[in-house]
């Protein structure tokens, strides 16, 4: 375990701060697909990525799902911090984009080492920094691009998080990250294609552009 924290986090944290992880971390793995925090859940522990990608989202009313951003190695998600800090259940989903290995932190150690090391007090705080401006991002998505350019910018952001340009996913799935109807998703694919966007397989679609 040290050997991977060293790998993904030696550049952030102070030698001590590693060894103390590799203490109290609880190794996972998760398969792709896999729900890793539902909504409504109590969050006891902080993940911190060490390889794959997982993708956040959020719920409405009728149970539809909207992705927000993706998480990805050597980094965590700052709605699990949040929660943990206000002892609330969790807002957002958590679902594993691709197989993934993380270290699951007890909560209790949150606060105890933002006052013991400076390194994790910086890390927390940049968490909090990126997944606002993703955040913004999406919002900015959502309001001000149609949806075409929403649907190009979920293709290329999926193949980056799985760093391949030939993603596995059917029209269903798309339409239910992107909140909207697979007919919908099937048309706007299509239109995609004749503008050399993309290509389309069977449950395969390679972005051309990256």
């Amino acid at each position: 375990m040290i050997e991977d924290l060293q790998k993904y986090y030696g550049y952030l944290f102070d030698e001590a701060l590693l060894q103390e992880i590799a203490d109290v971390a609880i190794a996972k793995e998760v398969k792709a697909n896999e729900v890793i925090i539902d909504i409504g859940s109590y969050i006891t522990s902080i993940p911190l990525l060490l390889s794959g990608a997982i993708k956040i989202l959020r719920e409405d009313k009728e149970g539809g799902d909207l992705v927000l951003y993706y998480i990805e190695k050597g980094d965590t998600c700052a709605m699990t911090l949040s929660c943990c800090m206000g002892q609330t259940k969790s807002k957002i989903k958590a679902v594993a984009e691709t197989d993934v290995k993380l270290l699951m932190i007890p909560k209790q150690k949150m606060s105890e080492w933002l006052s013991k090391y400076k390194s994790w007090q910086e890390f927390i705080l940049q968490s909090y920094h990126s997944r606002l401006q993703e955040f913004i991002d999406a919002i900015d998505t959502i309001a001000f691009l149609n949806m075409d350019q929403r649907l190009l910018k979920y293709l290329k952001n999926k193949a980056l998080v799985n760093q391949n340009e030939t993603i596995s996913v059917t029209h269903q799935q798309i339409a239910n990250d992107l909140h909207t109807s697979r007919v919908v998703i099937s048309r706007l694919l299509k239109a995609l294609e004749k503008k050399d966007k993309i290509k389309l397989y069977r449950n395969q679609i390679k972005v051309l552009e990256l």
